[in-house]
């Protein structure tokens, strides 16, 4: 691929021929990205075994008189699953050479991050309004335990997902390097399908 070839449609500049700047192996961080996601299955997973064997072995699971899971928690599936859909279209903007379209969608995509968050915790203080807590069973505990480790990633998803939106505004991404959007995206549909997987076997376990 020549010069011509490489030049950003969107901002005029002369790219690489492909990847990003400064990355010398070409491939080498959505690789890194998979070996990540790859350790955090591991962990998810463990998680969610964890939780159906202690699951199935439980007499009672709820105890008497203890609230049911939050109806909110429809809210913030609905959240994460729309915050997916922007992402997906600030990477396709991406690669389409549409920056007005890739920061539409980053920001949106952040925005819906910390919204997800922000009814978690509505969620969590609703059932501690319920007194039920991580101290008061499995029920209670197992709910706090799963749910604050998936939130703990989207808050570390945030940060990177910040820092894309900036360099988009800056001008970093183009149709011939898009491979930082690229990542922050595959590592935030991997959080929502995640989501998907804990939110159904909690509704169902309850």
């Amino acid at each position: 691929m020549n010069a011509a070839e490489s030049e950003d449609r969107s901002s005029g500049k002369v790219l690489p021929p492909s990847g990003e700047r400064g990355e010398a192996i070409p491939g080498a961080r959505i690789l890194a990205m998979y070996v990540f996601l790859v350790s955090l299955t591991m962990l998810f997973a463990a998680s969610m075994v964890g939780y159906l064997v202690v699951r199935s072995r439980a007499a009672e699971w709820r105890p008497e008189g203890a609230a049911a899971l939050p109806a909110g928690l429809w809210a913030s599936t609905a959240v994460l699953l729309l915050s997916s859909a922007t992402m997906h279209w600030a990477l396709r903007s991406a690669r389409r050479g549409r920056p007005i379209g890739l920061r539409v969608g980053l920001m949106a995509t952040f925005g819906l991050g910390g919204l997800f968050l922000g009814l978690q915790t509505l969620n969590w203080l609703e059932l501690v309004s319920e007194h039920v807590t991580p101290t008061t069973g499995l029920y209670g505990f197992t709910f706090y335990v799963l749910t604050g480790l998936h939130a703990i990633h989207v808050i570390g998803g945030l940060i990177p997902l910040g820092i894309t939106t900036a360099r988009a505004f800056l001008g970093r991404y183009g149709w011939a390097r898009y491979s930082g959007v690229r990542n922050v995206a595959v590592y935030w549909h991997f959080l929502d399908v995640v989501w998907i997987v804990m939110f159904t076997a909690l509704q169902l376990g309850s």
